[in-house]
């Protein structure tokens, strides 16, 4: 047990993020309405797929896929808000 030892260990300085400014609340409000107006534009791009589909303009294949995509980019929205909301009840939960 003796012959393990851990060696050339250094300390990792993290790196500063540059792109991110100091009070730039409205920056995270941006991003946010912009993952939404993506995630709604997947959504009717979607629904147009399934009249295309219904009108035999489409292929059944494309519109499965654009089904999934959206499927997929809805539930990470809802873990992000989900995740969002349960950060702010723990900070309003906070005693200072």
């Amino acid at each position: 047990m003796n012959d393990l030892k851990i060696g050339n260990l250094q300390q990792v300085v993290p790196k500063t993020n540059k792109t991110v400014k100091p009070g730039s609340q409205a920056e995270f409000g941006k991003v946010i309405k912009g993952a939404v107006d993506r995630v709604n534009g997947m959504e009717r791009e979607a629904n147009r797929s399934i009249v295309d589909l219904l009108n035999g303009k489409a292929d059944i294949h494309e519109t499965m896929i654009n089904l999934q995509k959206v499927d997929i980019s809805m539930r990470l929205l809802l873990t992000i808000r989900n995740k969002a909301v349960e950060a702010y009840r723990e900070i309003m939960h906070m005693q200072f």
